[in-house]
């Protein structure tokens, strides 16, 4: 994402601002299409594999490359590849719940 902040006009102004968090309003963000999510969105969910079983809920995304990466946390931390359709069978942002193709022992 490419952006331009008010009063920074040059290299030297932007230069300041490394390490700084800019955060802009959710009104601000492009429209996503149908199966697209911010990552915003996921956090929190609860995830659930096939076979109803809790894995415990999202608490952060690492971003590896090759895909994104759901950080679950329950009885323990599982790391659950973001990969639609294959591993990510359903995401319902409405019952606030992502289920996954994934075996309780992975």
């Amino acid at each position: 994402m490419v952006a331009r902040l008010a009063g920074c006009t040059d290299r030297d102004q932007a230069q300041l601002l490394i390490g700084c968090e800019i955060g802009i309003r959710r009104d601000q963000l492009p429209a996503l299409q149908p199966g697209e999510y911010f990552w915003n969105d996921l956090i929190g969910l609860q995830v659930l594999n096939l076979e109803d079983e809790d894995f415990g809920r999202v608490d952060h995304l690492l971003e590896t490359g090759a895909n994104d990466v759901l950080v679950v946390r329950g009885e323990r931390e599982r790391l659950i590849p973001f990969v639609m359709k294959q591993v990510i069978v359903e995401v319902d942002l409405a019952q606030g719940r992502i289920r996954v193709d994934w075996d309780k022992d992975y």
